[in-house]
Order: C-alpha cells, then structure tokens, then sequence
C-alpha cells in the first residue's frame, strides 16, 4: 500500500477501533518514534496484562487513512475489593492517550467512554506524564523524579549532595558489591521488605514475566556485602534513553551497610555505562520516605498529571496507603506470617494496579 501524502492525510477522518496482533508491529513502530512515549506504552503489556492478571487488555488505535495517529493502552480492571475501573495502565505509573493530533485524542477519549460505559467501570483514569484535558478531574497526590546523567562519572558523583554522597562513600566503603542478576535472586528481598511495610506485594511469576516479555529491557541488580550475601536489589525498566528502577528491596540490614545508598549509585553508572541519559527515579507520593529520600539524591520533584473521568463513580477513587481506612489493614498485613502474605498478596494487589 503507497503510503498517502501528508495532505491529504490531513483531510482523512480517523477511525479508532480495539488493536489486534496484527496491530502489533504498526502499534510499536508509533510508540517508538512517539517523543512522549513511555516504557509502558509497548505492546508487551497487552498480553501481560491479560496473562498475568486476568484483566481485558482494550489496546486502541487511532488511524487516519493508512497512518496510526494514536494509540491508547488500556485495562479493565473488576474485583470484588476495588470494583470494576478502565485504567491506562494497571501497575504502570506513566501511560494515558499518545497521540499526534487534538482530533485524534478527542476520538480515543470517545471511545474510551464507550468502552467504560459497556463494560460497567466507575471511572477511567489517564496515567499520563503532562495534563491532557482541562475538563477532567486530577489529583495531586503523585510526583515523578527525573534528571540528567553525565557519561563520567565523577561529574555524576559530584552531583550527588554532599550528604547522601557520603552515604554512597559508605556503601563503597563497606565492600558492598553489585552484578546483574534475575527474578529469582531479586524475589526474597523484595518480599521481605513489602512484608514490613505491610504492603501486598506482586508474585514471583509476575517478575519473571517481565523479563521475559522485555529481554535485556528489564533487568535486575543485586547487591551482596563483604561476604556475598544479597543485601538489596533493583528491578530496572529500559528505554531508549531512560533508566527506571522501579520494583526494589532491602533486607532490614541493609540500612546499617548503607547498601540501599550504594544500589542506586550503581544503577547511575549503569546508566551512564549503557548510554542512557535521562535517569528516572520514578513515581512518589507526596510526604513520604521515598519522596523525601530521593530529595536527598538532588533529585526536583514533577507533579504528575494523572486523570480521571467519572462514569458511575461519585468521586475520584482513593486505594493508596495514604488513605486513613487501610492503617489497619496495614498493621495486621505486617503481623502475617510470610507464606500467607505471599500466598495472598497477589490477589489483593490484583485490584490495586
């Protein structure tokens, strides 16, 4: 098929429909020449989302004529804990519509509706990086952290404030060593440290789905003491010129080693080793510890924009551990013993996305 002229393209209505697998290379194509995609606007996600936790996976994609023009990844999400949601996208923090015109939003968002509508959710929630509409409703609740990586190091080492910088020195210090391992070496310690939090937290299969869908694209870094024990470790996302730790944990010695300190300092000449430049050290809520730790790191919060469009629901939803009705749940959550927490935590943390 001749690919049509940018003008007449222009003058050509979009159509919007559910992407198919044979979608999938024109879908991936757009995301990757997207200069506001994400690493959760891959195509991977569709079936992980299906496979892995049972949610319908409802992926548009907008065409005008022969050419995409936006995509849309979305879920729907029902449990009998958290009620039924159309979210882009559970268990991702950055997401929503990816467009390359007003028109063709206006046709996602649409459709969106209308996928809301037949399907019974509540609510539709955009997860994106920048505000898309005026007319919807948002929260402030989220801040992303981002910032550029030198390719020397010690211009990276200097720019680290001078107290968490002696943090890493600590870590150095102590003979702390960090290699690239995988799922099953990084599981323990991102279970123990959910556990003390009294947070449920994801399954083994979920992790080990990751770097099975993403390859060298999802990675994960461990880090033993003197000895060779595993004492912390980070699951990292990749893109083209971003790094995003994103699921990490540590074992409670950790702390007194400094070995959460020197995970993260590794993970920056990681970055800088693999030729990425933009290090992205993720979603916090406001007034937490990992807001306030990666403050420490000279890192500037970005409020980010995520929103909501109410169908049946009264208000936009609020399942965080902020919320005042979980404190308890939390307590009890932390008082479990561990192979009922593992056991039972992928099916709460079902409805949490």
């Amino acid at each position: 098929m001749k690919p049509d002229h940018p003008q007449h393209l222009s003058q050509q209505a979009i159509t919007v429909r559910e992407a198919t697998d044979g979608d999938r290379q024109a879908w991936q194509d757009y995301v990757r020449g997207h200069p506001q995609a994400t690493f959760f606007h891959r195509w991977e996600w569709r079936a992980l989302m299906a496979e892995q936790w049972r949610h319908r996976p409802v992926f548009l994609i907008a065409w005008r004529g022969s050419a995409v023009c936006g995509v849309l990844p979305l879920a729907h999400m029902k449990t009998a804990l958290f009620g039924s949601q159309l979210v882009s996208l559970p268990f991702c923090v950055y997401g929503g519509p990816l467009t390359s015109d007003p028109q063709a939003l206006a046709e996602l968002d649409a459709r969106a509706v209308d996928v809301a509508t037949d399907c019974g959710a509540g609510h539709i929630e955009y997860r994106n990086l920048e505000p898309r509409h005026t007319d919807w409703l948002g929260t402030d609740l989220y801040v992303t952290f981002r910032r550029t990586i030198s390719a020397d190091e010690d211009a990276n080492m200097k720019a680290i404030p001078r107290k968490q910088r002696a943090m890493v020195r600590k870590g150095i210090g102590n003979g702390l060593s960090a290699a690239i391992e995988d799922a099953d070496s990084f599981f323990p310690i991102y279970a123990d440290n959910v556990h003390r939090h009294g947070t449920p937290g994801m399954p083994l299969r979920w992790f080990r789905a990751l770097q099975s869908a993403f390859g060298d694209d999802c990675d994960v870094l461990v880090v033993r003491d003197a000895g060779g024990q595993p004492v912390s470790a980070v699951m990292s996302f990749w893109e083209a010129s971003v790094v995003l730790p994103y699921y990490a944990g540590d074992y409670e010695r950790a702390r007194g080693l400094a070995a959460n300190d020197f995970k993260y300092w590794r993970l920056i000449c990681r970055t800088a080793e693999r030729g990425r430049q933009i290090y992205d050290f993720g979603r916090s809520k406001l007034g937490t510890g990992p807001y306030d730790f990666k403050r420490n790191w000279g890192f500037e919060p970005t409020p980010l924009a995520y929103e909501y469009r109410l169908i049946s629901s009264p208000a936009v939803p609020q399942n965080n551990p902020n919320n005042p009705k979980y404190r308890l749940m939390i307590e009890t959550w932390r008082k479990l013993p561990r192979p009922v927490v593992n056991w039972l935590g992928p099916h709460v943390v079902r409805g949490l996305g």
